[in-house]
């Protein structure tokens, strides 16, 4: 066992045992999808949490040290937002022929997001920071966390809750949707990316490249909007 631990210290010492971690463990959780056949429980991002949580935990490692390898990840959720452009542009056509649907479906989810998120929160006595952190939780993370500093919240705080929303979106929209009978790729998709961001758009993806299309400008509109409706409606519950 003593062994061990200096050998783990060791590795700890290099950032790209992380890196290496968080995609190891995204395979894992990718791997279990394929094989359940893209079912909405067996999520990749949540199994890589759920995996990567347990080895941190086993080896008493904190998140400080984890990012530091990690960030690379975090890095590119930049250009990955980028490429969402392309099916974008291909679907240019079916886009515009839905945009007044678009605008107002955008309109609707995300002031209901944002709302309800803060009443339910202010029904359980939560106040100030953690009010200020929640608001901007349907966000894309870049937007999400620059809008809680703004409005005095924790950045830290928005990102747990940012990937905890994006998690449970991409589990439970599917079977949402075709319970109320939604069979539209272009409805589903917008719907998945304006409520659950990145993670919710990957998993639209895994429907179809419309569905993944659509939802990737719910996911941006709703970061625009969200950017301008938090700080005039967050001073109404603080």
């Amino acid at each position: 066992m003593t062994g061990f631990s200096d050998i783990w210290s060791y590795l700890a010492e290099g950032p790209l045992l992380w890196l290496a971690a968080t995609l190891v463990a995204y395979a894992i959780g990718d791997a279990l999808s394929r094989a359940s056949r893209r079912a909405p429980l067996v999520n990749p991002v949540l199994i890589a949490v759920i995996l990567l949580a347990t080895l941190l935990v086993f080896t008493g490692t904190s998140y400080e040290t984890y990012f530091e390898g990690a960030q690379f990840v975090h890095f590119m959720l930049g250009p990955a937002t980028v490429a969402l452009a392309a099916p974008l542009y291909a679907n240019r056509a079916r886009i515009r022929a839905a945009l007044l649907p678009m605008l107002a479906g955008l309109l609707a989810g995300s002031l209901t997001a944002v709302v309800s998120a803060l009443a339910i929160a202010r029904a359980f006595g939560l106040s100030g920071e953690t009010l200020a952190s929640l608001a901007p939780k349907s966000a894309t993370a870049p937007v999400a966390l620059g809008v809680a500093e703004s409005i005095g919240g924790s950045p830290t705080l928005t990102a747990v809750l940012v990937i905890l929303t994006g998690i449970t979106g991409a589990v439970i929209a599917a079977p949402l949707l075709n319970l109320m009978r939604i069979r539209d790729a272009r409805a589903r998709g917008f719907a998945i990316g304006t409520a659950a961001h990145g993670i919710g758009t990957a998993r639209a993806f895994q429907e179809s490249e419309t569905a993944g299309a659509f939802s990737g400008i719910g996911m941006g509109l709703n970061a625009l909007l969200t950017a301008l409706i938090v700080p005039l409606i967050i001073p109404l519950f603080l």
